[in-house]
């Protein structure tokens, strides 16, 4: 299990650092979003969800369609969240790019969020305590912490186990330890300090088989059952052509599938990330995606 776990992370780091010198003004989001899942696969691990590349107030949750015509521009700031996982094993792991230059303190506020509260664990840790670091860090700085997303514990095949590490202070007795597999992930933001729900995006989750009329529909939830029976699944895995987009509308109206909102900042602004998964041991806590 633990070399499953450090491989993913291998692949995580190496990959998430590529694609990184990848996102300049005038490339495809596309582009960096097929060479992240396909250089995961050819380092010998899977996607555990599609790329995210979500630009400027959009916090998470936008991944390219398949035929997404849209670039990256000089003003945006990108966060690139990427996770691969290891026969289930996951390592999950984000960073923020700036291309206008004009963003360096708000990505230094979640970067110095995320180094602050990994250094400062003692095991047990209070996750209340983990948000109060990330909060005060990025307070700091005179942003805020976007506090309705949060980290997460994760099992195998499972990215959100019902245990969050929130971005502020929480009053909670839970607590992450020993065996824990944990990804954190601050979000700074120089806006409101909350997401709302925007427009459906391109990511998909299998929920459950349902009776479907259409020959068309049935043989698609076939087919994400039995690939994607876990873990998130884009768009553009399972349909090549714009008229196929009303099988998954199907879908989701028959209550099979999943579909995740695009999140953006609740006043507009302008957001950062930065994620790395840790596993923690019995005598030390391992960054995995470091």
């Amino acid at each position: 299990m633990i070399d499953k776990i450090l491989k993913a992370g291998e692949i995580a780091k190496k990959v998430r650092e590529e694609a990184k010198k990848m996102i300049k003004p005038g490339v495809k989001l596309i582009d960096v979003a097929e060479f992240v899942e396909n250089r995961i696969k050819e380092l010998g691990g899977e996607p555990a969800f599609p790329c995210n590349l979500s630009i400027n107030d959009i916090a998470a949750h936008y991944t390219p369609s398949f035929n997404d015509p849209l670039t990256f521009n000089d003003i945006d700031l990108v966060k690139l969240d990427l996770g691969v996982h290891v026969d289930g094993y996951i390592a999950d792991t984000a960073v923020t790019i700036d291309l206008s230059g004009k963003y360096k303190e708000l990505v230094r506020a979640s970067e110095d969020a995320l180094k602050e509260v990994i250094n400062r664990i003692e095991i047990p840790m209070n996750i209340g305590e983990m948000g109060k670091i990330i909060q005060e860090t990025i307070e700091s700085y005179g942003f805020k912490p976007i506090a309705n997303l949060s980290g997460h514990v994760m099992y195998r095949y499972e990215l959100h186990t019902g245990i969050s590490i929130p971005n502020v202070y929480e009053k909670t007795n839970k607590t992450i330890g020993v065996g824990d597999l944990v990804a954190i992930e601050p979000f700074a933001t120089d806006g409101f300090g909350m997401v709302k729900d925007g427009e459906l995006g391109n990511i998909y989750k299998f929920l459950a088989k349902r009776p479907i009329r259409l020959l068309k529909a049935k043989k698609l939830l076939d087919e994400i059952s039995k690939k994607y029976p876990y873990l998130p699944f884009a768009e553009r895995w399972v349909i090549k052509d714009k008229k196929d987009r009303f099988i998954l509308n199907s879908l989701l109206k028959a209550n099979a599938i999943y579909g995740y909102p695009i999140l953006k900042e609740k006043e507009g602004g302008m957001v950062s990330q930065a994620e790395h998964t840790i596993y923690i041991t019995e005598d030390k806590v391992i960054v995995i995606t470091e």
